[in-house]
């Protein structure tokens, strides 16, 4: 089979641990989407989108992956929100500070990472365009993007 990479990606600059189902749902996704990327406590099937499945991987591993494709949204203050600790609003995990981390490096239009009160997070992920439950074990695990556009050249 010409160009077959014996288990390489096919495609250039495309993460490896997204799958075909992963970049048809980024690509399907349109400007002002959410996207999910949770940790494996979350209760992703009862929130009524689109579930992939990454149960090997950390969800700090699939949003770096993810940040090299999905534009934030630079049209709304909040582009990215992670789920408050309950009965400690203040707390700051320190998964939150990776994900920002990676915000930070990877994301086309970094921003400060907002927070939700857990059902206010759980009804906005209702309205997600699709979740990727991840084998994140870190509890609070799970940050929702909002997919921005790509300018013209």
């Amino acid at each position: 089979m010409v160009g077959y990479s014996g288990g390489f990606p096919m495609l250039r600059n495309i993460p490896a641990i997204l799958s075909p189902e992963i970049l048809y749902s980024l690509r399907a996704m349109g400007h002002g989407d959410d996207l999910v990327i949770a940790d494996c406590n979350f209760p992703a099937y009862s929130m009524g989108c689109k579930v992939h499945r990454l149960d090997g991987l950390s969800a700090t591993q699939v949003l770096q992956a993810v940040l090299t494709l999905l534009p934030l949204d630079s049209f709304v203050k909040d582009p990215a929100h992670t789920m408050q600790v309950v009965g400690d609003a203040e707390a700051t995990p320190e998964i939150f500070n990776e994900f920002q981390t990676l915000i930070n490096d990877f994301a086309d239009n970094p921003a400060p990472i907002a927070t939700l009160e857990r059902f206010a997070f759980y009804e906005r992920a209702k309205t997600a365009f699709a979740v990727i439950q991840t084998g994140e074990s870190r509890l609070y695990g799970n940050i929702i993007l909002k997919k921005g556009v790509i300018p013209p050249n």
